[in-house]
């Protein structure tokens, strides 16, 4: 059955090949397809060596002209722009085109336009020249400019049409919250602005073009003022802290609402730069250990340390989280350790010496803002006498013995010194600055002091940093520091002396024993105020020349306990007493021949 059916089908269809019809259908195709070839073959053929019909270079037609007539129909036709003029409201802009060193390339212009479609990919060409017929392409010229100096002609006219905008803030000012909603800016857009110039010179239209500009809004709303107001008043008098070794960075109430933004935000932008801030103080490489020990004394020695670097993504969030916590909760200070990330160095400390020597243990700071000339430079010499010093296990070291004679012989010169209840000149004066330092350090490290005295009067230098009553005063050989190491290795002294910043540091290096110390805060009492000033007759001085010797200072008991633990049990614990006379400004007053 499908057979008989097959064979009537291949019948039908023979019938159909064979009829006149599909042989007349068959001969006009044939004749189409030839017209065809025959003429894309003459299209081909009459634009061989000249650019295809409809291509327009900067609006000229240049459509079958060889290359080197449009060269030269260009050449003639094109004026060239002698001015860029740019506007901007009543603001007109000049640039001369002679500036940016504008220079047409008429030959690669027109080798362009000649290779349009005759890329050899058969199909593109082919559709890309049938579109030609029915629709035309126009092209820029190609041309050079200097790119750095019209960059550098526009960023000036950029900084006259734009404005800055005032970005709002919230300030504290004599105890009140004043809110600043901030005011609407504008900017040049160079992006824009570079393509239009370009468009104008492409196609050598010599017009002018409007300075394209956007605008910066970021001026705080009314409910936005009153929602930053109240989270200001929930800041003021609280504080902010970040602390990493030695440094702590600090924020008052004011910083903190600096930090605000609307919709309960913060001004992550202010907040960044603060992070660079801390960066640039905390960051440093890794430093290897350097120790060279002869004759009983470290001539150089470098502690290795931990490279370190501001973990800036987790400081930035502790800013934000904290600023929180101060907001909403009752706390009027957050402390906080700063996030960092260390590197540990080639070598350590603990692989250079076979004394013992780890570590800091301890570390005392003073500084000495004020001071004569005569006077930083005797801190500067008594401090060397300590660079270096070893102190082996269990011996007591005396401060005066260290630091020998003090005479303009070994070099110390005349600056204010305490002697017999008066402030004279005197050989060596400053030298106190540098026991008080190391009597700081040797309470932070939490060695036994033997000895210490307080100076007769509250010296200003010693309270520059630090509360009162943390002084010691020495004068050979009746007034002595001493201490003792108590600990199981070597501890070094280190000093570092930076008269520029006016600090004078110590560092004590051993090894840790788990001891903790800790000291209270000094309480002042017993509060006697100066007496009155007195003037002293001076014949060596002209008559009417004042001059002063002593300055006034209110009398004061202070106490401090210092307590050193280990393991829970206490170590030892001594109270400390510094009983300050109050003291008497005196002037010396000229009686002698003027």
């Amino acid at each position: 059955m499908l057979s008989l059916k097959l064979k009537f089908r291949l019948k039908n269809i023979s019938k159909i090949f064979d009829s006149k019809i599909f042989k007349i259908l068959v001969a006009v195709n044939s004749l189409i397809f030839f017209i065809i070839i025959l003429l894309a073959g003459s299209y081909y053929f009459y634009y061989w060596g000249r650019i295809f019909p409809n291509v327009y270079i900067a609006g000229i037609s240049v459509g079958g002209n060889t290359p080197e007539k449009t060269i030269t129909i260009l050449s003639k036709t094109i004026a060239p722009i002698e001015t860029i003029v740019l506007r901007d409201d009543n603001q007109e802009f000049q640039i001369k085109t002679s500036d940016i060193e504008l220079a047409y390339d008429y030959t690669k212009t027109v080798s362009s336009a000649y290779d349009l479609y005759r890329t050899g990919n058969v199909v593109y060409d082919s559709l890309g020249r049938v579109n030609l017929l029915f629709k035309g392409t126009g092209l820029g010229l190609r041309y050079e400019i200097n790119s750095e100096k019209l960059q550098e002609i526009l960023s000036v006219i950029a900084g006259q049409v734009s404005q800055d905008p005032t970005y709002p803030a919230a300030l504290i000012v004599d105890n009140q919250i004043i809110i600043d909603a901030g005011k609407a800016g504008r900017e040049v857009d160079l992006e824009k602005l570079l393509i239009d110039i370009g468009h104008n010179l492409a196609f050598a239209r010599n017009r002018r073009l409007s300075i394209p500009t956007t605008i910066i809004n970021p001026v705080w709303s009314d409910n936005n003022v009153a929602q930053i107001k109240m989270r200001a008043e929930n800041l003021i008098g609280k504080s902010l802290n970040f602390t990493f070794e030695h440094q702590v960075f600090s924020y008052a109430e004011a910083d903190l609402v600096s930090f605000l933004d609307k919709d309960n935000g913060f001004n992550l932008l202010k907040i960044t730069q603060e992070v660079e801030k801390i960066e640039k103080q905390v960051n440093r490489e890794p430093e290897n250990s350097v120790f060279v020990f002869k004759e009983g004394r470290a001539e150089e020695f470098v502690a290795s340390k931990d490279g370190v670097g501001v973990d800036k993504q987790t400081l930035a969030n502790a800013f934000t989280d904290n600023i929180k916590v101060l907001e909403t909760g009752l706390e009027t200070s957050v402390s906080v350790s700063l996030p960092v990330v260390t590197t540990s160095p080639d070598i350590t400390t603990s692989e250079v010496n076979n004394l013992g020597i780890k570590e800091l243990i301890g570390r005392g700071e003073s500084k000495f803002a004020g001071s004569i000339a005569s006077r930083i430079h005797n801190i500067g010499l008594a401090s060397l006498k300590f660079n270096g010093v070893l102190v082996e296990p269990g011996k007591e070291i005396s401060f005066n013995d260290i630091l020998g004679d003090v005479s303009s012989y070994t070099g110390y010169k005349q600056a204010y010194v305490i002697k017999d209840g008066k402030t004279v000149l005197g050989d060596g004066g400053g030298v106190c600055q540098v026991s008080t330092t190391l009597f700081r350090a040797i309470l932070d490290a939490g060695l036994p002091v033997v000895e210490r005295r307080a100076h007769s009067y509250r010296v200003g230098y010693y309270e520059q940093d630090s509360p009162p009553g943390l002084d010691a005063t020495v004068y050979a050989p009746t007034t002595d520091l001493k201490f003792n190491n108590d600990t199981p290795g070597y501890l070094l002294i280190q000093t570092l002396f930076d008269p520029k910043k006016y600090v004078l540091v110590f560092e004590i290096y051993g090894t840790k024993d788990g001891r903790m110390a800790s000291i209270t805060k000094p309480v002042v009492g017993g509060v006697t105020p100066p007496p009155e000033d007195l003037y002293i007759d001076d014949p060596t001085l002209p008559t009417g020349v004042i001059k002063q010797t002593d300055y006034k200072a209110w009398g004061a008991k202070v106490t401090f306990s210092y307590k050193v633990e280990r393991g829970g049990q206490i170590i030892f614990e001594k109270t400390f007493l510094s009983n300050y006379r109050a003291w008497q400004a005196k002037f010396l007053k000229g009686t002698g021949p003027t």
